[in-house]
């Protein structure tokens, strides 16, 4: 499995990749990175019926609570819902003020959810945190219960994890992989560039 990570990753770090490309790897890694999520959550048994006798299977214990950050983490979504197809769906929309490079919230819809529920937020690129710190933020304020907090991303920058675990030590990580650091303009090196302008095409030349 590790191969397969390190080739998908490879096509969506080279700066010669098409859109199109860069879809398809983003989906299959996204898959990836779904089922390690998986992992994450408890288990169940109960009884089920083969062709041939009686069994037990395995089923997941709580519901789940699929949260893309917008834009990019759109992307990550229909991969992640096809692992928690009865998943309920929210969104959180922040933009990055280029000067200071913090986070502008401008928009949220959240459903219902309950302490019992896992929840996970889908963002591709964990840089320097403060964007994931200021959904958990939101998150915690709903009661949402930091043990059942999952984070979801392709890439990660130390900078970004120290920043998340120094407030939330109890949130779950799962990254597909940790870079070396932050450029001077907070992005990660040596990173993908930006994985929202790559994916829907919006590159400027």
């Amino acid at each position: 499995m590790q191969n397969l990570k390190s080739e998908l990753l490879t096509l969506l770090r080279m700066e010669e990749t098409s859109s199109s490309e860069f879809r398809k790897a983003s989906k299959a890694f996204c898959s990836l990175l779904a089922g390690e999520a998986f992992n994450h959550f408890s288990m169940e048994n109960f009884s089920i019926r083969t062709p041939v006798e009686k069994t037990t299977g395995l089923k997941r214990k709580k519901a789940a609570v699929l949260i893309p950050i917008l834009r990019s983490g759109i992307a990550m979504l229909d991969p992640f819902l096809e692992f928690f197809e009865e998943a309920r769906v929210g969104f959180f929309g922040f933009e990055r003020d280029e000067k200071t490079f913090l986070p502008k919230h401008y928009y949220q819809n959240i459903p219902v959810f309950n302490q019992e529920d896992k929840i996970i937020l889908l963002d591709p690129m964990l840089a320097t945190g403060g964007t994931l710190l200021e959904a958990l933020r939101l998150l915690i304020e709903k009661k949402a219960s930091e043990e059942n907090i999952i984070i979801a991303s392709v890439i990660a920058a130390p900078e970004g994890i120290e920043a998340v675990k120094k407030l939330y030590p109890n949130v779950k990580l799962v990254l597909g992989t940790v870079d070396h650091k932050l450029n001077e303009k907070c992005f990660i090196v040596p990173g993908l560039g930006d994985f929202g302008d790559r994916y829907f095409g919006t590159l400027i030349p």
